[in-house]
């Protein structure tokens, strides 16, 4: 199976169990950079895929959980190349691994260097916010020949015909943001959103997961059936901040 089919394949095999897959976020190196390796080996055993950020100076789609988070990693050292180096040396975990990262810090590591790189350290994939589909060609072709995904965003105002064009130019799943703007404000989940949901889900060949938002188990129970998996992101960010075990919070989503 290659890397980016175990995603699809690790989201398909949670959500068959009647509940949506748990994606779960780090910002990579926070709240601490030595408890990086801890926190991975934790949230990998805890959720069925794990989202591992890349600090930036300026992530735009991003609310102010993660840019704090995103601040303190970079100001204690925290790099792509340290990432990947400490992501090998953890060896095979047994969530597949994402990494989210703004395309400047991709561009600055040399795109085949960094497809090498991802593949040997064990990366399955990335989500690029700020990359376009229709400019994604040469980060695609260098992700081709290590056969990691690249994982599109849609959004509630992406129109029909767009919408079809990023579900069948995405891999390993689509991701489905719940609302407009950035990260971390909690959503209700609406009826309109449910909907929308429905009409991704109608698009894609691919699982679709929703995130932004996404905090209690009231709205991942609201969202079982339209959604094959969720994005647990600034929650989870606070509630390492906060100094909290991760686990139990994350089984909680699950049941209750």
């Amino acid at each position: 199976m290659s890397p980016r089919e175990r995603i699809s394949a690790a989201i398909r095999t949670a959500a068959a169990q009647g509940e949506p897959a748990l994606i779960a976020y780090l910002t990579a190196g926070f709240p601490l950079r030595e408890k990086f390796r801890e926190h991975v080996r934790a949230l990998a055993s805890a959720a069925d895929v794990l989202e591992i950020g890349v600090p930036f100076t300026d992530p735009m789609a991003d609310g102010v959980t993660i840019q704090r988070a995103s601040l303190a990693a970079l100001a204690q050292g925290v790099t792509l190349k340290w990432i990947l180096a400490e992501l090998q040396a953890l060896g095979r975990l047994r969530a597949p691994l994402l990494l989210m990262s703004y395309l400047n810090p991709l561009l600055a590591f040399g795109l085949e260097r960094l497809a090498a790189a991802a593949a040997q350290a064990g990366v399955a994939g990335f989500i690029v916010p700020d990359l376009p589909l229709d400019e994604s060609s040469e980060l695609r072709a260098a992700l081709d020949a290590q056969q990691l995904a690249l994982v599109q965003m849609v959004t509630p105002v992406t129109h029909e015909k767009r919408l079809a064009q990023l579900c069948a130019g995405s891999q390993g799943f689509v991701y489905a943001v719940t609302m407009t703007g950035t990260t971390g404000k909690s959503v209700a989940v609406p009826d309109a959103v449910l909907g929308y949901l429905d009409r991704v889900r109608a698009s894609s060949p691919l699982p679709v997961c929703a995130g932004f938002g996404i905090r209690s188990r009231e709205q991942v129970k609201r969202l079982r059936g339209h959604v094959d998996g969720v994005v647990v992101g600034s929650a989870l960010v606070e509630v390492l901040e906060r100094g909290e075990d991760p686990t139990p919070w994350l089984q909680a989503l699950r049941s209750g």
